[in-house]
């Protein structure tokens, strides 16, 4: 079979649909940033300020995010969106008050970052 009159069986919206076409983070935000959602995220019942919905990535993240640190690399990971997509939203939603992200900070004055960190980078990159 030729495939022509086969229904599409992959997801029908694009990766960058979500960010509106943009590429740039309103925000930038290192590869193994921690992201949380903040009180703000948790209680607004889906909705931005204005009343303005937000859509499913957002609220996955949200979710996601709740009650446990999230590096940027695991997000996207864990939605199966490319890492700039994933940077797109989560800077968004960090301009929105929706979650908070913690930098990278260098330990004893040098750039050394935790292992652990490490090691939740490296996991989160080979599911991608």
């Amino acid at each position: 079979m030729d495939g022509l009159g086969e229904e599409p069986t992959g997801a029908l919206v694009r990766p960058y649909a979500v960010t509106g076409g943009r590429t740039r983070p309103k925000v930038e935000i290192a590869i193994e940033a921690l992201v949380e959602t903040t009180h703000k995220g948790r209680t607004t019942g889906g909705t931005r300020e204005g009343g303005i919905a937000q859509g499913r990535e957002q609220q996955y993240i949200v979710t996601l995010c709740d009650g446990r640190l999230q590096s940027l690399a695991e997000i996207s990971a864990r939605m199966s969106l490319p890492l700039g997509v994933a940077r797109v939203l989560v800077a968004d939603m960090a301009s929105d008050g929706m979650v908070a992200v913690y930098e990278p900070t260098s330990i004893d004055g040098n750039d050394a970052v935790g292992t652990e960190l490490l090691e939740r980078v490296l996991s989160g990159l080979r599911k991608l």
